[in-house]
């Protein structure tokens, strides 16, 4: 049988993007960013981020469509974020979703944004799609995930109770007076730092109430407070300890969960999954504890349509019913489901 060909449409932040992929094999993957418009503002404006989703949509479909070589006639089933994000961007999203289904009679699917990020795994893969851990971590979201199928049963074991790795990540640079986003800007500088020369705390390692979950206030808090009292502090070392104190937090919950729950495989996702240290580590320490792991290419680490299409695309294959036409954006939503009803 002939797999089927899905697009998929991510408006949940600042990135405006479609992916295309017939089963598991990516056919195109189009970004508009509109991170240069936020980055005086040192974060993202969501009002900014909708009229920029609404102004580069159109342009962003027919670049699809062109670098997959097919007709919007071509596609079978369209798949669109419809949560978590910034409600206004999310409707741009779901509204010209719902427009292309309605038009073309196609089956829309409203998919689940932390559900998609573990899925781009599957993108451009043959390998079985075993059950996994799944460390998701982002600029609004990190959370540990009992992934046993990644379109039908995806289980939170924890989530972060304050900031998200990804925005203690932001605010840290911006003490540091370093650019925006400060992800990429922490791991640049942190590169020429000594990651032992601060030891800033690991919260919630010791918290027998929050096994999974995760808290980075106090380690802000802590940076902070070294600047204080250390003014002239070398800022590579800063960013470099407080990287390896995030990285170190987060690999050690999702490990330890790995071999609680027996799984072999950990799935490690979402911008923050972009980090080299954390991919470094990860490596090595999965290596020691015999855990297969999978980080999906820097290009799908942050915010794209290829793994809403994949993921959509693992839906129909698994026979999941389509969302319902008055399909609605959802802004605060955890991973209660994988897809919209």
């Amino acid at each position: 049988m002939t797999e089927q060909l899905v697009l998929g449409i991510e408006t949940s932040c600042d990135e405006t993007a479609i992916g295309i992929v017939r089963g598991r094999k990516l056919l195109a993957n189009v970004i508009s960013s509109s991170v240069e418009e936020h980055a005086r503002f040192g974060g993202v404006v969501p009002e900014i981020a909708s009229r920029a989703h609404l102004e580069a949509i159109h342009s962003v479909l027919t670049r699809a469509l062109a670098e997959a070589n097919v007709s919007i006639n071509d596609i079978d089933a369209f798949g669109v974020t419809a949560g978590p994000g910034l409600i206004g961007a999310l409707l741009v999203g779901v509204s010209s979703a719902s427009g292309l289904s309605l038009a073309l009679d196609k089956p829309l699917y409203g998919v689940n944004h932390l559900s998609a990020h573990l899925a781009v795994d599957a993108l451009e893969t043959q390998h079985e799609l075993a059950p996994a851990i799944g460390l998701l971590v982002s600029g609004g979201h990190s959370s540990i995930l009992k992934v046993s199928n990644f379109a039908q049963d995806v289980t939170v074991l924890g989530s972060t109770i304050d900031d998200a790795a990804g925005e203690a990540f932001d605010k840290i640079a911006r003490i540091l007076k370093l650019e925006f986003p400060g992800g990429p800007a922490i791991d640049r500088v942190a590169k020429e730092g000594n990651a032992s020369a601060i030891d800033f705390p690991r919260g919630l390692t010791n918290d027998s109430g929050h096994i999974y979950d995760f808290s980075f206030s106090g380690l802000k808090t802590a940076v902070a407070r070294y600047l204080q009292k250390v003014p002239n502090a070398v800022v590579a070392d800063v960013a470099a300890s407080f990287q390896e104190a995030v990285v170190d937090v987060l690999l050690e919950k999702a490990i330890a969960a790995a071999k609680a729950f027996g799984m072999e495989e950990l799935i490690i996702a979402g911008g923050v999954a972009a980090n080299s240290r954390l991919r470094q580590v990860a490596a090595q320490r999965c290596e020691v504890a015999k855990i297969q792991l999978r980080i999906p290419p820097m290009t799908l680490c942050t915010d794209n349509g290829a793994m809403v299409a994949v993921l959509t695309s693992l839906a129909l294959s698994q026979g999941v019913g389509a969302s319902s036409l008055g399909l609605e954006a959802q802004s605060s939503t955890g991973l209660s489901r994988v897809f919209w009803p």
